[in-house]
Parts: structure tokens; C-alpha cells; sequence
């Protein structure tokens, strides 16, 4: 393994909801300012994954880095930015756009000195506001920000969804399903996206069911069926062979816990 911090670290990591198990002697090394791919059938724990991470589900063993921290104290540094799927969302609740992309910014809000957070939004601390503009433009959103959240489009809101973790700034972005139910337009603005934000040195890590896509665009592809089946160069894990090997959940090794290193 690199000398390198990585963006994630996972070493003999075990997961498990009302004690069924969802991950298994996870060990994996995810290099920092990369795209990475998490494909696997449903229910084999990529979720979960990205679920340890922010802090949702606790691990039973096993030790868990991110940026060469414990993932708690990167989750209260803002360097970690979360796209959850468009289903756990209260699309009916009386928000706008906007609003809703500002709430990638509480966390960082509360680092502001008490008698900034006081003052009306546009007199508060202007980095918040450039941050959710800016955010809005990246995913051609600007024109719907005093739009209710309920009236958008399924791609829409997706891009909705994506502004609130750009506007975030964070170092990670992590992306649960991006891609799933959107229109073909609404698809290619979110890929551009995520281009240009690895481009800026951000690591994307991305579950998806998009293999098409993950093999455009990924550097590297993980296999997970509750364990960890490989991770390489999309071209390789994406073989007949190897996708084969995932159906069924055997790993490279025949036992689980593949290392490895990218």
C-alpha cells in the first residue's frame, strides 16, 4: 500500500443491521482524488458502506479511516459531503431549492461566531451564499433556486441533491444511486459534474447500477457482495468473468477481506 493518506481505509470491517450481517471482512484502500465505482447486487451492503462513513451505522469490528481519521472527526471538519438517494427524501416539505442546498452549509454555519449566524441570511457570512450559487450554476439549477423542492422534476431533484453536497466543499463526495431514475439530460450534467469536481482533486466515491457509466467515467471499480469480491480498472472488474464472480459473492481469494491497493 501507498505511503499516501487515503480518502478510505477499512481493515477487517464488519457491519451488520438487527444482527444480520451486510459486510464481512471488508478491507479495502480508496487512493484520495479518484473516482471509485461501488457495484453490487442489492442488498450486498454498498449502502452500507458509504452508511459507516457518515456515521449512520456503527461497525461490530474492524477499524474504518477516512483521511487517515477516524471518520467522526472528518464528518465535523466538512470533509465529507453525503448524496443520499432521491427515496429519503420529504419531497413535500414547504422548502425551496435554495434552502434545501443551504443545508449542505449547517455544519459549516456552525463554526461561525455566534453573532454571525444571528444576522439575516444576506447579511451572515458571505461564503455560504457564494458556495450554494455556485453550486447552483454547476448543476444548471440557478433558475429554479426559489422553486419548492416538491414541484421539480425526479432529475431535478436529483441535481438538487448534488448541489447541497457541492456546496458543502468537502473533500469527499460520497454518492448513494446518483444516476438511478433521472433523464438522459439530467444524467449527463450530473457525470460532467463529478468530472470536473475530481478534476479539482475532490475523491468521488460512487454506488451505482450504472455499469455503462462507471465504465466511462470510474478509475476504479469495487466489487462488493457483502464481501469484497476485487477492485481494479473498470475494464477489469466489469468482465463477464469477474461480474460472474460477483453474482455469487466469491471473492478473489475464496475467503473474503480482499486487500487492495490502488
Amino acid at each position: 500500500m501507498s505511503d499516501a493518506v487515503a480518502a478510505l481505509e477499512a481493515r477487517r470491517l464488519y457491519a451488520a443491521y438487527h444482527q444480520q450481517p451486510v459486510l464481512e471482512d471488508i478491507t479495502l484502500r480508496l487512493p484520495q482524488g479518484q473516482w471509485t465505482a461501488i457495484i453490487g447486487p442489492n442488498g450486498a451492503g454498498k449502502s452500507s458502506l458509504l452508511n459507516l462513513v457518515i456515521g449512520s451505522l456503527a461497525p461490530l469490528r474492524g477499524e474504518l479511516r477516512v483521511l487517515g481519521e477516524r471518520p467522526a472527526a472528518q464528518r465535523k471538519a466538512g470533509n465529507i459531503a453525503y448524496m443520499a438517494q432521491q427515496e429519503k427524501m420529504e419531497w413535500d416539505f414547504p422548502i425551496s431549492v435554495r434552502e434545501t442546498v443551504l443545508t449542505g452549509r449547517y455544519g459549516l454555519i456552525r463554526q461561525d461566531p455566534l453573532w454571525q449566524r444571528l444576522l439575516p441570511r444576506y447579511w451572515a457570512n458571505p461564503s455560504h451564499r457564494r458556495a450554494v450559487e455556485a453550486a447552483l450554476e454547476a448543476v444548471d439549477m440557478a433558475e429554479h433556486a426559489e422553486r419548492p423542492i416538491g414541484e421539480l422534476s425526479g432529475g431535478q431533484k436529483k441535481r438538487v441533491l448534488l448541489a447541497r453536497a457541492l456546496a458543502q466543499q468537502a473533500k469527499i463526495l460520497l454518492l448513494d444511486e446518483p444516476l438511478a431514475g433521472v433523464d438522459p439530460p439530467s444524467e449527463a450534467l450530473i457525470l460532467t459534474t463529478l468530472e470536473r469536481e475530481r478534476s479539482k482533486g475532490r475523491s468521488v466515491i460512487m454506488v451505482t447500477h450504472d455499469m455503462p457509466s462507471a465504465r466511462r467515467h470510474a478509475d476504479n471499480v469495487l466489487l462488493i457482495n457483502r464481501t469484497l469480491v476485487g477492485m481494479g480498472p473498470p475494464d477489469e472488474m466489469l468482465s463477464d468473468a469477474m461480474l460472474a464472480r460477483l453474482a455469487v459473492g466469491a471473492p478473489e481469494n475464496g475467503r473474503g477481506g480482499v486487500s487492495v491497493a490502488a
